[in-house]
């Protein structure tokens, strides 16, 4: 990481009490930004703010700690006053909030896609709603967007994790051909597969499994770098970018023999 890109830069980073997401907090905070953690676990919060060194920053508001549920309008602007209170503003919205449940299509509940629907995609929307109007209103400012390969194209058991992250992607490329013009920068990033509790469900093997830690410098590094698109391990992500390529007459035929289902 270019701790010279970091410091000083305040972080609001969405779904960070565990996984990726407290992997880029610990990362950040040890390249001298600022981070403010949100999830809806606060004790979870508090405990990694205790961890995090306080750096060069006032001691009050180097870190902050802000509980949230990102399915819920109110929360998310109650959480973004919090911050903006705190240091009027931000330099980077990082959304990594995500739900995952493995399922196929005769297993189908609304339910349960509305409710990841609401996590992944409208939470994302939340977020950006409350920082783009400062960002707009300074010319200047970075959204990243944390999807997944699985947004790619369609695979099975994603039937509710892969459209929504999907359209997160969809999103980030709108977001990016209105708002580059006007300063904003916006990243999408398009992870492989990492250990956590979520991934644990899956009853497959996972190949390039990476430890959150390994991802987090990964999704750093990329968001130093200009281009839109940030995904890793790019032995695993290189292949979903040439599926991407295929016609529905060879990638169909393809992913079931992959994949045996």
């Amino acid at each position: 990481m270019n701790t010279d890109f970091w410091r000083g830069k305040r972080c609001w980073l969405v779904g960070a009490s565990s996984g990726i997401g407290a992997a880029c907090a610990r990362a950040l905070a040890d390249a001298g930004a600022r981070v403010a953690i949100s999830a809806r676990d606060q004790a979870a919060l508090d405990a990694l703010l205790a961890e995090l060194p306080q750096g060069t920053a006032e001691a009050s508001s180097a870190h902050l700690a802000v509980a949230v549920d990102v399915r819920s309008d109110t929360a998310v602007a109650s959480a973004w006053e919090r911050v903006h209170g705190v240091w009027g503003g931000v330099d980077l919205l990082l959304y990594l909030a995500g739900n995952y449940l493995p399922a196929r299509s005769w297993d189908l509940d609304v339910g349960r896609a509305q409710d990841i629907l609401d996590i992944n995609y409208l939470g994302a929307l939340r977020a950006v709603s409350c920082v783009l109007p400062g960002f707009l209103a300074a010319g200047a400012g970075h959204i990243a967007l944390t999807s997944s390969v699985a947004g790619l194209r369609g695979l099975p058991k994603s039937l509710y994790y892969g459209p929504s992250k999907a359209a997160l992607t969809h999103l980030a490329e709108i977001l990016r051909l209105d708002l580059e013009s006007r300063g904003v920068r916006i990243q999408v990033i398009h992870p492989g597969f990492v250990a956590t509790p979520l991934t644990a469900q899956n009853d497959f093997a996972m190949p390039h499994l990476l430890q959150p830690e390994e991802a987090a410098q990964l999704l750093l590094r990329g968001l130093e770098r200009k281009a839109f698109e940030v995904h890793f391990p790019k032995a695993f992500t290189r292949r979903f970018h040439w599926l991407r390529c295929l016609p529905y007459s060879w990638y169909f035929p393809l992913i079931r023999r992959a994949t045996g289902l």
